[in-house]
Formats: C-alpha cells, sequence, structure tokens
C-alpha cells in the first residue's frame, strides 16, 4: 500500500506562544541549575512537565487533503504491551485515484492496465472480460448454460488448502523460505510505495528515535548503515516486480548480507521511562525486557561502543550530568588525583576539562558498557543441598555451630 504523507496542523498562536514560555522556562532552569550538585525534588518534577508538554505539541494531528482522506485508510491493532495503535493514511492500490488519459480525456483505472502493453486495441475490435468472483461480461445473446464466476465461499475454501499445503512445501524448502522472507523485508527496506506486497505476514518495522541524541546523526553507525543502505540500493531493480529474480541471482553470501542489513533496522534498545508522564506508552516491565535482550544480542557480535566510535564530550554526557558524576567519570578513568585536579572548578569548565582528560580513555557511561554476565555458582554452592524438613531450627543452628567449632579452635591456637 502507499502511506500518504500528511503535514502537521498549524500551530495557534496561542500554542506557539505556550511553546516559547516553555522554552524559555526550561532554558531558564537548566542556566540556573548548571553547578547544582543535583537538581531539586520540584525542580526535576517541572523540567519533566515541561518536556512532556512540548512532546505533545510535537505528535499534534496529523492534516490530510480531503480527496486522500476519501480513498485511504487506517490500521486499528494492538501492541505487545496490550496499547492500542492506529496508523493511518494508506492507500490500497485498487483505491487510488483514476489516471487521466491524455488523449482521450477521460479517466483510466490504472490497476486494470497494470501489466498490459500500452497499445490499445484497434478501433471496433471488441474485448473479452474475464471475471473470477464478480459479475459476468454482457453479451447480446446471454447463454444460461454458461460457466458462472467461481462463488466467493468455494474459492476461500480452495485457496486455504493451497495455503496449508504451501505452509508445508515452504517448511521442506529452508533456502526458498529464506528469500521469501528477505524478498518481504527489502520491499520494506527499500520500496517505501511498494504496491506487490507479499504472501508473507511478517512485518519488518523500523522504530523511530524519541529524541535526537547530540551527533547521533554524524555517527560513525550512523555513516555505516547509510553507506551500506545506498550500496545495496545501488544494486536492486528500480521495480519491485523484478526484486524476486534479482535475489534469485544473488549468492548465499549476498543474500545473507543483505538480510542482516534489513534486519538490522528492526532492532530497538532505547530506554524510555516508564512513568505518568509518557501516558502509558511503554510500561517498566517491557522496556525491561528489550534492554536484557539487547544485551544478549550485544554479546553475541561482540558490541564494544568505544571501537563503534562513542567517546564522551560535553554535548553527549559531561554537559548533561551532575558535577559529582563527572568527578566520577574522570575517577574512574584517570584516577583520584585527575579528579583532584578539577575538583575546584564550576560545572562549565569542569565538563570541558573532563572531556579533555577521558579523551582516548576508553570510558563509558553505564548505558554503553558491556553487560555483566551473571558469575556461575561455585563448585561448593553448586553441591550444596538444603537441609531436610525433620531439621528443627535449633537443630540448624547446632549443626551450624558444630560447623565452625573447628575454625574457632584453629584460631585459639
Amino acid at each position: 500500500m502507499r502511506e500518504l504523507e500528511g503535514k502537521p496542523a498549524d500551530l495557534t498562536t496561542e500554542e506557539q506562544a505556550t511553546i516559547d514560555a516553555l522554552n524559555a522556562e526550561q532554558a531558564k532552569l537548566e542556566f540556573d541549575y548548571q553547578d547544582a550538585d543535583e537538581l531539586p525534588e520540584e525542580v526535576d518534577q517541572r523540567l519533566s512537565e515541561i518536556e512532556a508538554a512540548l512532546i505533545a505539541f510535537e505528535e499534534r494531528a496529523i492534516i490530510y487533503e480531503p480527496t486522500d482522506i476519501a480513498r485511504a485508510g487506517a490500521f486499528v491493532s494492538i501492541d505487545a504491551e496490550g496499547r492500542l495503535l492506529v496508523d493511518r493514511g494508506y492507500v490500497r492500490p485498487e483505491d487510488e485515484a483514476p489516471r487521466q488519459d491524455p488523449e482521450a480525456g477521460q479517466a483510466v483505472d490504472m490497476p486494470s492496465t497494470e501489466g498490459q502493453s500500452t497499445d490499445g486495441p484497434a478501433p471496433g475490435v471488441q474485448r473479452t472480460a474475464i471475471s473470477v468472483a464478480g459479475p459476468a461480461a454482457d453479451t447480446e445473446d446471454e447463454d444460461e448454460d454458461a460457466a458462472r464466476p467461481l462463488p466467493d465461499r468455494l474459492i476461500t475454501e480452495l485457496t486455504a488448502h493451497r495455503t496449508l499445503a504451501l505452509r508445508d512445501a515452504l517448511a521442506e524448502s529452508p533456502a526458498i523460505t529464506f528469500q521469501a522472507v528477505l524478498h518481504n523485508f527489502v520491499l520494506t527496506a527499500f520500496y517505501r510505495f511498494a504496491t506487490s506486497g507479499s504472501c508473507l505476514e511478517i512485518g519488518l518495522r523500523t522504530p523511530t528515535f524519541p529524541t535526537q541524541a547530540p551527533g547521533l546523526r554524524d555517527s560513525a553507525s550512523a555513516k555505516a548503515v547509510e553507506a551500506r543502505h545506498e550500496s545495496w540500493k545501488a544494486r536492486l531493480p528500480k521495480d519491485e516486480k523484478d526484486l524476486w529474480d534479482a535475489l534469485t541471482a544473488l549468492d548465499g553470501t549476498a543474500q545473507a548480507s543483505l538480510f542482516a542489513h534489513c534486519a538490522s533496522f528492526a532492532v530497538n534498545a532505547v530506554y524510555e521511562p516508564a512513568n505518568r508522564y509518557n501516558e502509558s506508552r511503554v510500561s517498566a516491565h517491557g522496556v525491561r525486557a528489550r534492554l536484557d535482550q539487547a544485551d544478549v544480542l550485544a554479546r553475541a557480535v561482540g558490541l564494544d561502543m568505544v571501537q563503534a566510535g562513542w567517546k564522551p564530550t560535553v554535548d553527549n554526557y559531561l554537559g548533561r550530568v551532575t558535577k559529582p558524576r563527572i568527578l566520577e567519570a574522570v575517577r574512574e578513568a584517570k584516577g583520584e588525583p585527575s579528579a583532584q585536579l578539577i575538583n575546584h572548578l564550576k560545572k562549565g569548565d569542569m565538563a570541558k576539562e573532563a572531556e579533555r582528560l577521558l579523551d582516548g580513555s576508553g570510558w563509558l557511561p553505564e548505558p554503553l558498557r558491556p553487560a555483566a554476565v551473571e558469575a556461575e555458582p561455585t563448585q561448593r554452592e553448586a553441591e550444596a543441598e538444603p537441609l531436610p524438613d525433620f531439621l528443627s531450627d535449633d537443630e540448624e543452628r547446632e549443626a551450624a555451630a558444630e560447623e565452625e567449632r573447628p575454625q574457632q579452635l584453629d584460631a585459639a591456637e
């Protein structure tokens, strides 16, 4: 389906004035408390309220053209967290606006001409229409014994048999199944207005970032993803109808590389606060499960954020945290003497000096560090068995005292 591009509703004079006032208040609070070791609770709460209000203005209603509204539709679904999702502004191929024929000056139904020759039949030649589940073509002498279109119910039942057989056959052909999923992914990742669709109901959803982190667009990772995407885009056909044959021509290594590139767009390892200001968009359990799975993937691929090009700067970290956090980072990376060197500075100067001291140190804040792997239980802990049920509390204490008695005697000796 084709996705419509609406535009956000225009802000009223009052709304724009409110946004300006909120931005000014936010800037003043951040300036007033820039040297504070920790924000007062009421200030922190007010900043959260301002941020939530500004986000609400950014997520205002999308306006579509009246003609687009008449032929477009929406998807209503429930996500994994049980929340209602409404995706608006999708047009099916059969609902597209008719194209005007420049010669005849009449509307031409686009889907009916798709895949056919542009050269029309000669004048006076009668066309024959074949219908599967619709009205039969009008003829001068209708024959009652002529074959009629199959009933919709029968077609549904027959294709249900075919679907089940196709599932079984596909399960026995891993290579073709892989290519079918790859075909679906590539359609989503490279052909925004693809109309051919896929019989596999597998979706590739690319989550958006709730905020634009400083330097994110210019990071080494962003440039690598963009370069890889453009390289594949140049190799793929312009028309999605030729995509299956193009994928078939690729060898196994190229297919796997393209599959990994497309699948990577679905990764979402972003933390989101689960509080009353996010209007229940996420739950704490859902975020925790997402981040735990991201840790598993990060360990599997050997992710190292230092090698990925991230380093602490004033913009992306040091200027955004309190002075104790800055000193803690320097202390962990360079030792206590280096932390003492900048201990007396104001926050702005401290952040700049910390950036200089941390350059090349490989220090990372907690959210970017490799996830700690839980230690395996020791052999003694693994071999330890719970006491039998018949042992009372007194017997447990006596047994524990008996265990400790030789140690005490050794110490006395």
